[in-house]
């Protein structure tokens, strides 16, 4: 063989050593890496955890104003509207255990939006929510908070797939 050509299957033979040299590096770092690395607790909570599975209980306020209440008798428009205020109070813990179905619709005419609409659905059963309080607020308003213990979100979404599945049989 030439010069030129032992100089170039010096040079082939020294890549290739190297090259294969560098992922057996890469492997055993990695490796070791691995071992080294600490375990996460059991209990440590992740980023795709559903907020639900990391909360015990959960809250929801629900408002209503007093004088938009359909009856001439004051007392009986504080009445209707603190029941009004529950029943916001109910609509936003469903959809904290089921979600909101959302529809939006949207046109574009000449490239500019002439239209956007949007359209939001609650649906669900909410059994042993705790009322904690009905307070009134200002003058003319009333607030209701409700919770949901954590144990019964679970009963709840369990219930609502198997009625899914049972439609969809």
């Amino acid at each position: 063989m030439n010069k030129m050509s032992k100089c170039t299957m010096v040079s082939l033979a020294v890549l290739i050593s190297a090259c294969q040299s560098i992922p057996s590096v890469a492997v055993a770092d990695n490796a070791s890496a691995k071992a080294e690395a600490p375990k996460p607790a059991p209990d440590a909570v992740s980023m795709i955890t559903p907020m639900m599975e990391r909360q015990q209980t959960i809250r929801a306020t629900g408002y209503a104003v007093i004088s938009t209440q359909n009856h001439k008798n004051g007392a009986q428009q504080r009445l209707m509207a603190i029941r009004a205020s529950k029943l916001d109070a109910y609509r936003a813990l469903t959809e904290q255990v089921y979600g909101q179905q959302l529809d939006a619709t949207t046109t574009v005419a000449e490239m500019m939006i002439t239209s956007d609409t949007f359209r939001t659905r609650v649906q669900g059963i909410i059994y042993g929510a705790v009322l904690e309080s009905i307070t009134p607020i200002g003058d003319d308003t009333y607030e209701t908070t409700m919770s949901l213990d954590g144990r019964v979100v679970n009963d709840l979404r369990v219930l609502y797939l198997h009625q899914l599945a049972a439609r969809n049989r």
